[in-house]
């Protein structure tokens, strides 16, 4: 079997895996808790509070025996989420770290579901086929080529959704983002990449066998990210 070539993607994966376990790992514990944070990381939270509610809802509601990848699951809240409603998911993180706090998280009893937790690449195509992907603000990090492509691989393992975010741009954004580099350390969001939403579709026009189903921008302070979902043609 042929190796997989070292990419863009590869070196941006590791160096986020290295933030998300260290620079940032207790700020990002305590941004997905209900501890108190800085009014800019507030409107952070009830953003990604938000945009999870959103993605879940496109889910089907009855997920039991229904395989689910939460891909970048971070500290678990999506993945816990489908759970209770009876997928079978498999949350991985680049970070383990904060996989590690997911598993902690996770409670005693989620009814029919379960989860199974894990650090690695989402693109591995080891964790196996899912009916449903979802990628909540963990392609945000990736230019559009580089995000279309890990589309891409994700969509040879799904058979019936894919449900991503990114970061759409907007001349707000772009602002808030050079502002933002003024804020303290504790404060700053790792670097995501603005897209164009009209350069983005026609890209995903590459992966046959999709079509483009419902989108859905959330914007909450410092927090802008927009939802995008991919249905496997019948």
């Amino acid at each position: 079997m042929a190796t997989r070539s070292h990419t863009p993607y590869d070196d941006r994966r590791e160096a986020l895996a290295t933030y998300f376990d260290s620079t940032a790992r207790q700020a990002w514990i305590d941004l997905t808790s209900d501890t108190k944070v800085s009014g800019i990381r507030a409107t952070v939270r009830a953003g990604r509070d938000e945009m999870r509610k959103t993605l879940l809802s496109w889910l089907p509601t009855d997920l039991r025996r229904t395989q689910v990848l939460d891909a970048g699951c971070g500290t678990g809240a999506l993945a816990i989420g489908a759970a209770c409603r009876g997928a079978e998911v498999t949350g991985v993180d680049v970070a383990g770290g904060l996989v590690e706090v997911a598993r902690q998280r996770t409670p005693s009893f989620i009814g029919h579901g379960r989860i199974r937790w894990a650090s690695g690449d989402m693109l591995d195509p080891a964790f196996g086929t899912f009916a449903h992907i979802v990628a909540m603000d963990s392609l945000i990090h990736y230019s559009p080529e580089d995000l279309v492509t890990a589309l891409a691989e994700l969509s040879e393992r799904t058979t019936g959704s894919i449900l991503f975010t990114f970061a759409p741009h907007t001349k707000m954004l772009g602002a808030m983002h050079k502002v933002g580099k003024f804020f303290p350390k504790s404060d700053r969001s790792p670097a995501i990449v603005p897209v164009e939403e009209a350069e983005l579709r026609a890209k995903l026009t590459r992966l046959e066998g999709w079509m483009i189903g419902r989108t859905q921008r959330v914007s909450s302070g410092f927090y802008t990210s927009q939802a995008l979902e991919l249905v496997k043609r019948g």
